[in-house]
């Protein structure tokens, strides 16, 4: 049996396997070297892997992207100086493997993933899924808003995926967020798009974005007015709701993630998606997906290692709210 940081004492979480005494590249690649869910009493935050990809228009291979992204995640540490937070400390983290779901019928995929993300949620208190295509977006919404209702949806993507229909299928990568506004799953005045670029099949695809409930902050709007007004926009529009957060990585440019199935030119920077990420500590982050890593076009893992520093923030920020709520209750 793998040895841990420490010994922990009741209720205190297990962290990762330390790296002083067992090499980084040795032993089962849970993400980031944390404990699998089995292995601890509770947990608080799982990170779980989709590994589905039926719903992609292009290049497939995303359901290599959850064992992708574990391996590329050996080098993180407990620390995370950025946010001055050590997640692994302030909660439960745990890698709870992966949801099994049918490769041939989307339908039925869909229906498992949403069944399996419902009981990982009575479980634990949030999830980061990791994909996988976008379309396993939609059954883990519909498995959040049982809990919290209708959520605001920060969705960092090159593209919209408020279409309706590929080839007649209602339920495909492209079209998550279109089903979702329609099932009342988002909080239309709370929704954003960031990053989004290239071509679109008509000016009719942004009227029918708006309508769906979603505002557009365009990777334009980043080159033209900054980071940090991006960030103004995204927090003013969030404002207090519950959050989910879906994270397609090819939000960001392919010199940065080349490993993905849509790349689109002219995309975000690693470093500015981590600062907007990081820039949301305060809001209430109750679950995140990063999906549509796709390993067979990644080169020396930088598509994977991005994605892993990614659910790392976002780790880090649901941890952080765990452990600040649970010290309040204890206060009080």
């Amino acid at each position: 049996m793998t040895e841990h940081d420490e010994n922990p004492q009741p209720h205190e979480p297990v962290g990762p396997v330390d790296a002083s005494v067992n090499p980084r590249y040795a032993g089962i690649a849970t993400f980031a070297r944390l404990p699998r869910i089995e292995d601890v009493p509770r947990a608080d935050v799982a990170i779980v892997g989709i590994p589905f990809d039926t719903g992609v228009s292009y290049r497939p291979g995303a359901r290599f992207g959850p064992s992708h992204v574990r391996e590329s995640s050996r080098l993180l540490r407990p620390y995370n100086p950025a946010q001055d937070v050590s997640p692994f400390a302030e909660a439960q983290v745990v890698d709870a493997g992966d949801i099994p779901a049918n490769p041939f019928d989307i339908g039925e995929a869909v229906a498992d993933i949403e069944t399996a993300a419902t009981d990982l949620g009575a479980r634990v208190d949030r999830i980061v899924s990791v994909g996988g295509d976008h379309t396993i977006a939609l059954p883990l919404l519909r498995a959040l808003t049982k809990k919290h209702g209708p959520v605001a949806v920060l969705h960092f993507d090159a593209h919209l995926d408020t279409w309706d229909t590929y080839f007649g299928a209602p339920i495909t990568h492209g079209t998550p967020f279109r089903r979702a506004s329609e099932e009342g799953l988002i909080d239309l005045t709370a929704s954003c798009h960031v990053g989004t670029r290239g071509p679109l099949y008509s000016k009719q695809d942004l009227d029918d974005d708006e309508r769906l409930g979603f505002s557009i902050v365009s990777s334009v709007d980043i080159e033209e007015r900054g980071i940090e007004a991006a960030i103004e926009r995204v927090r003013r529009r969030v404002g207090d709701r519950p959050l989910y957060i879906s994270i397609d990585i090819d939000v960001l440019d392919p010199a940065h993630a080349p490993g993905t199935g849509t790349p689109e030119a002219g995309g975000m920077t690693s470093r500015e998606l981590l600062r907007m990420l990081r820039a949301l500590s305060d809001l209430d982050v109750v679950g995140a997906d990063v999906v549509e890593v796709s390993p067979a076009y990644d080169h020396a893992q930088l598509t994977g290692i991005a994605a892993s520093h990614v659910v790392y923030e976002l780790v880090t920020l649901m941890a952080a709210r765990v452990g600040a709520g649970r010290r309040g209750g204890s206060q009080g």
